[in-house]
């Protein structure tokens, strides 16, 4: 069966349990998919049935925030991770895998696009300066303890899905991080870099009807079209996709 002709309903992953056991998100992210056409439903991590969770939404968006457990990539400690939270990690990785299994629209922002290379088996990049010089500032640090976002040029593939979706081949884009993808999961390609240090800035799966991934933050350019085409695709993807049942798919 075909879902109905109703705004579709797009998940989004909000950040972790707060200092007051409180969960929250940037309201932007809701901002956009309601400037998409989408209705949007916050998902705080901790919910026994990711599987169920997909049974009700359209599509899904797996929000920025803090780092992922080195752990889950067999990768080693550093002094600028931060914010591990594995009860948040445990439920959007899950989300990821199932998302791909069963073929539900899939938009990955910052954290969420690692969250997607890291399920599938990716590793990443545990501090960019690092491996990559500040020659390209991906978050500014302009004293400690403070964190801002930067903006730089990213190069796009043209002849990709995304590259289509975009419409253009270079554009400037709000960044706000410090990871970055190393090695790439099966299924997934590169459709992005930024200008200058080649760090990979967007991925796509190329066995999914919609599933990808960007390291910076479209939603923080709303007045840009060229960003705001990524939610118009995920809400259009999400408002045509067939509903397959859950144990079909990962059967």
């Amino acid at each position: 069966m075909t879902k109905s002709l109703k705004a579709p309903l797009i998940g989004i992953s909000t950040y972790g349990r707060n200092g007051t056991s409180a969960f929250s998100l940037a309201a932007t992210y809701v901002d956009a998919v309601r400037a998409a056409g989408g209705m949007p439903v916050l998902l705080p991590p901790g919910e026994p049935n990711p599987a169920e969770v997909l049974e009700r939404i359209d599509g899904l968006i797996l929000s920025g925030g803090g780092d992922i457990d080195p752990s889950a990539y067999q990768g080693s400690s550093h002094p600028c991770i931060y914010n591990i939270d594995s009860e948040r990690d445990e439920f959007e990785l899950t989300l990821a895998r199932l998302c791909l299994e069963k073929d539900v629209p899939f938009l990955g922002i910052c954290r969420g696009m690692e969250v997607a290379i890291v399920a599938c088996g990716g590793t990443l990049v545990t501090h960019v300066p690092d491996e990559y010089g500040m020659e390209v500032q991906h978050r500014l640090v302009p004293a400690p303890g403070h964190l801002y976002p930067a903006k730089h040029p990213v190069k796009i593939l043209s002849s990709s899905r995304f590259g289509a979706i975009i419409g253009k081949s270079e554009i400037e884009v709000v960044s706000w991080h410090h990871q970055a993808v190393r090695n790439l999961a099966p299924g997934w390609r590169v459709v992005a870099e930024s200008v200058g240090d080649y760090v990979i800035e967007a991925v796509e799966h190329q066995h999914c009807s919609f599933a990808i991934a960007v390291q910076w933050h479209p939603e923080l350019s709303p007045e840009d079209i060229s960003h705001q085409r990524i939610f118009q695709a995920l809400v259009k993807a999400a408002g045509t996709r067939k509903v397959v049942p859950i144990q079909d798919a990962i059967a």
